[in-house]
């Protein structure tokens, strides 16, 4: 007899909110009241469960956990109530999830050969930069279509794609879209510095700065909502004297943005 384990992913159109591992994270965040705290709890570093909330707050569209600032660690961290719905719904929904597997082992052998092609179908991506949004127009090139993203705080990230793309995964206005963006491949800006060919100049604050041998991590709160990560070499970030609040470009080619779909 077949015995099968399955677990629960959750999503809502495009917005993927996670699975065991990240409502655990906001459980422990609304528990223990602190991001430090609930990264222990669940086997997490600091910078690995900030970087999950942060991933979370982006593709929900609102802030699930809002942080305090001040001491080791970040401060404090609380739940929103949106986030506390989603942990309730979570729970009532992996309970039927533990149903529906129980009932898939019943099934026997004969899905075994579909439940496998299945798997094939899955797909994770290394992306750090995952902006959920909504095709707001294509334009149809030659070779390359223009595909104008519409993120949740009204700000517009812009993609090329080629034609057999936009047909393969019908990418119309209205549709429900994430686009990835690596963070090697986001440069940052200073405003008004000058004329600059990338298609994306998104305006934002600096909200962390960590700081390597080589490289530097930066995260910018983007002013219509959502963060994004640059990498960028230690010393760009120090010539630039980038710090929490200073003011600054997120910049990255359309041919960087990659338009995936969930359906």
């Amino acid at each position: 007899m077949l015995h099968y384990d399955g677990s629960l992913w959750l999503t809502d159109g495009t917005r993927r909110w996670g699975g065991p591992d990240r409502i655990e994270l906001l459980a422990q965040v609304g528990q223990t009241g602190s991001i430090t705290a609930a990264a222990k709890a669940v086997g997490m570093s600091y910078k690995g469960a900030w970087d999950a909330i942060a991933a979370m707050n982006n593709l929900a569209g609102e802030d699930l956990v809002v942080r305090s600032t001040g001491g080791k660690g970040g401060g404090g961290a609380r739940l929103t109530a949106r986030a506390e719905r989603l942990i309730a719904s979570f729970r009532g929904i992996e309970t039927e999830h533990k149903r529906f597997v129980e009932r898939l082992a019943s099934l026997g052998e004969d899905a075994t050969d579909d439940i496998h092609l299945l798997r094939r179908f899955t797909m994770r991506t290394s992306a750090r930069n995952q902006l959920a949004g909504t095709v707001s127009a294509v334009a149809e090139g030659v070779v390359n279509d223009r595909i104008d993203i519409a993120l949740a705080g009204g700000t517009t990230v812009v993609a090329t794609v080629t034609r057999e793309s936009t047909a393969s995964l019908a990418l119309s206005p209205g549709r429900p879209v994430v686009a990835l963006v690596k963070a090697n491949w986001v440069m940052v800006g200073m405003p008004g510095a000058g004329r600059l060919s990338a298609a994306n100049q998104l305006p934002g604050r600096v909200t962390e700065v960590v700081p390597g041998a080589v490289n530097t991590e930066v995260t910018i709160a983007l002013d219509g909502g959502g963060t994004i990560a640059a990498i960028v070499t230690k010393e760009s970030a120090e010539g630039m004297e980038l710090a929490e609040g200073t003011a600054v470009l997120a910049i990255f080619d359309a041919s960087s943005v990659i338009v995936g779909v969930t359906d």
